[in-house]
């Protein structure tokens, strides 16, 4: 088969389909116009998130059999037309989800303990103990919104921690174990002090942290989003710190989030945006949670053994 590369991947899984009779084509600096052109040729497509993979393009693509994405999200992927199509999709969660767990971790212990304020201060001469005090995740109830691969994998590294851990999945039941509680929603809502995103971006999961659900939530509680950005309703999260019934989050994606990103720093910040920097309650990441050294070739070989299963 001949095979598109749209994005930059581990060089393993270029050698693996090569090595496998396959012809793969580096597009990964060339126009989307001119790929548009192009991808009629093409049986297969390896992709991160460069542009979508909507209708529009797919249509061009008559010859299409597979996509590889490199990572866990399909949001940038229509895949309805895809299943219309008999498109297969091939994605790689297991590549990135201790990545994602131990970003969670440090974030959220970064935050009780102020380390993103506290180091800045000291660098500027301010000698801040009290105000520096931190918060022990020792006792605390872990709430776990998604038990796929990303959550059930933060689940596992809270076993190093005195804690009680409870996810909530709508799709998945019978995972409790000693260490995780499987519970609803609502006794989720009841009873966290930490609750933690690891959900997929759709029609169900789009502003789901409103102002609505941060009021159903019986206690102050911190928030961590390591899912998608429009999951986590910007505004609202920002009315629910200065009421204090958010205490602080951990986000490393953002609702902002576009494939020109970096160029919101260079022009004028929406006003919720701004907002959000300047608070001191919240630590942010740029969306690299799943994306260490070691996930950017486990992505990569794991995309390639279920390649090989499907096309040995």
């Amino acid at each position: 088969m001949k095979i598109a590369f749209l994005d930059t991947v581990h060089e393993v899984l270029e050698e693996g389909m090569t090595s496998l009779g396959h012809e793969c084509v580096d597009l990964i600096q060339t126009p989307e116009s001119e790929i548009k052109e192009r991808i009629k040729d093409f049986e297969g497509v390896v992709v991160r998130s460069r542009f979508p993979m909507n209708e529009g393009f797919l249509s061009k693509a008559t010859a299409l059999k597979f996509i590889c994405r490199s990572g866990a999200g399909m949001e940038n992927i229509d895949v309805p037309y895809c299943e219309s199509r008999g498109i297969e999709l091939i994605n790689a969660p297991e590549g990135n989800r201790n990545a994602v767990a131990e970003h969670a971790l440090g974030m959220l212990l970064s935050l009780f303990n102020h380390l993103h304020t506290a180091d800045a201060e000291v660098r500027s001469g301010k000698w801040d103990r009290e105000g520096n005090r931190g918060v022990e995740l020792d006792g605390k109830v872990v709430g776990i919104i998604g038990y796929g691969n990303n959550g059930s994998a933060f689940a596992k590294k809270l076993k190093g921690f005195d804690v009680e851990v409870l996810a909530y999945d709508k799709y998945k039941s019978g995972f409790g174990n000693d260490g995780v509680q499987e519970v609803d929603l609502r006794t989720l809502m009841d009873r966290s002090d930490v609750i933690s995103l690891h959900i997929p971006q759709n029609e169900e999961t789009m502003w789901m942290v409103d102002q609505a659900f941060i009021n159903n939530v019986v206690q102050p509680f911190y928030l961590i989003n390591l899912s998608r950005g429009k999951i986590v309703k910007t505004e609202d999260l920002l009315v629910g710190i200065d009421s204090g019934k958010v205490l602080g989050a951990c986000l490393d994606v953002l609702e902002f989030e576009k494939s020109s990103f970096e160029n919101m720093f260079d022009g004028d910040m929406p006003d919720v945006f701004s907002k959000l920097l300047e608070s001191k309650k919240v630590i942010l990441s740029p969306h690299v949670g799943g994306w260490t050294k070691e996930s950017y070739y486990k992505l990569s070989k794991v995309l390639l053994e279920k390649f090989t299963a499907l096309y040995h």
